[in-house]
């Protein structure tokens, strides 16, 4: 079933004792409606209200008390408050700030009662509009659909289901990167998915891309600031997604004039809608990692099918024999970090990578996790081990002995020594199966 990620996830929200409203957080057209109108089947009861709309978004708004609002919500649903069980799906709520603040309500007056909230536009307005209840509510990240999902949508369950064992049994090791290759080149937006589950070719894609592209431009006026911000953020996202996965310079951004100040806010302003991460480097070899925010940092952004899209290299993850070899090692990369997104539905979940401090030195690690007290080295690649150098160095100052190699090569746990004689272990984790990273790390350390 095409969202049953989500849905797995919404059914541990659904089962809580303590259940707070749930506020799903997500850039625009990654499915959070169509996931809410799945799950509410579940329910004797679904009410859901768009607060686009004038006459959905009066009633939150009247001065009345808490539980005349419910009795009033009911009958305008034609929906009976004794009814059984009853979702309320809150669509579009940062129009209404003052919906925002009754959420507390319904988690202290009307708890019987399954709340969820969404709006495509709210991150860019969290923080100079609506205050949500603090301790009142519950948030959910959604993210386009990852590997698994990608398996579903497409008709490969029982795939999606063996990725689930203990161990994936090796013969389906060649089926399994096949699939991911077309993952990589598609990336996992549910429209685009949507087309290619039904039939249409790869080519012929390139206006499903192009309208979601447009859609993001078209909400640039409702989360600017001003109209010079709204033409900063233009450019950003004209420019964002053919530099996906690279490090940037805010100075003089896509070959433009504008200054790193300008640059700053407007990509500042898009990362609050979801659409983009500024994904900073870190030198630290332990925990905490904290980021050094004076570097210049990579930019991940929204799906990496946009990337293959918007520099034409659409069809040729496909064909070619080693994902890595395509651009240098990008589309690898920023795919494997789509992928560490989508395992969590939590909003804290980040993207980490370590560069080396020493004068002159190149080194870098494409991501770097913490786990269990430690940080976690993941190289992104496809070569032989002794071809691992950045990974080599950052274990040889770690006080690690555990590091990560993902790539195109079967499942394997090796012992490995660096170039100066340090041994460690090596997880080599296929990319399909980069989603259950932390369940395999247990594995080594338990």
């Amino acid at each position: 079933m095409f969202k049953r990620e989500i849905l797995l996830e919404l059914n541990k929200w659904k089962d809580k004792t303590f259940r707070k409203p749930l506020v799903i957080r997500g850039a625009r057209q990654v499915g959070k409606t169509t996931a809410i109108h799945l799950f509410s089947k579940q329910f004797d009861q679904y009410i859901y209200l768009n607060l686009e709309k004038a006459e959905e978004r009066e009633i939150f708004e009247q001065a009345y008390p808490f539980s005349d609002l419910i009795t009033y919500l009911f009958i305008y649903a034609g929906k009976k408050r004794n009814g059984g069980s009853t979702l309320i799906f809150i669509d579009e709520i940062q129009n209404s700030p003052k919906t925002v603040a009754l959420l507390r309500y319904f988690y202290e007056e009307a708890s019987d009662l399954y709340v969820v909230t969404a709006g495509s536009l709210l991150e860019s307005i969290l923080d100079r509009k609506i205050s949500f209840p603090v301790g009142r509510v519950e948030y959910m990240a959604i993210h386009p659909c990852s590997f698994k999902e990608f398996l579903y949508a497409t008709d490969q369950e029982p795939l999606a289901n063996e990725l689930e064992k203990a161990e994936v049994p090796s013969f389906l090791h060649n089926r399994l990167i096949a699939l991911f290759k077309k993952y990589a080149t598609l990336g996992g937006m549910p429209e685009v998915l949507k087309h290619y589950a039904s039939g249409v070719d790869i080519s012929s894609l390139a206006s499903v891309y192009d309208s979601l592209i447009q859609s993001f431009s078209d909400d640039v006026e409702k989360y600017a600031t001003s109209s010079s911000q709204a033409q900063y953020i233009r450019h950003v996202i004209s420019n964002a997604f053919a530099e996906g996965g690279t490090r940037i310079s805010f100075e003089k951004f896509g070959n433009s004039d504008y200054r790193s100040r300008e640059m700053k806010e407007a990509f500042r302003a898009l990362e609050k809608t979801m659409l983009i991460r500024l994904v900073y480097p870190t030198t630290s070899i332990e925990i905490p990692s904290t980021p050094a925010l004076t570097r210049k940092p990579r930019l991940h952004v929204l799906d990496t099918g946009l990337i293959n899209h918007v520099r034409g290299l659409v069809g040729d993850l496909v064909f070619n024999e080693i994902i890595s070899d395509t651009h240098r090692g990008i589309i690898a990369e920023h795919i494997t970090g789509q992928e560490l997104l989508a395992s969590k539905f939590s909003i804290s979940n980040a993207l980490n990578f370590w560069v080396r401090t020493k004068k002159g030195s190149n080194a870098e690690i494409d991501y770097i996790i913490q786990h269990k007290g430690q940080l976690i080295p993941v190289e992104v690649k496809a070569g032989a081990i002794g071809k691992l150098r950045s990974l080599h160095q950052f274990m040889d100052q770690s006080p690690g002995k555990i590091s990560v190699r993902v790539y195109q090569g079967p499942y394997l746990v090796q012992e490995a020594i660096t170039i100066a004689g340090k041994k460690f272990t090596l997880l080599n984790l296929p990319f399909y199966l980069v989603h259950r990273i932390e369940q395999e790390l247990d594995k080594i350390m338990d």
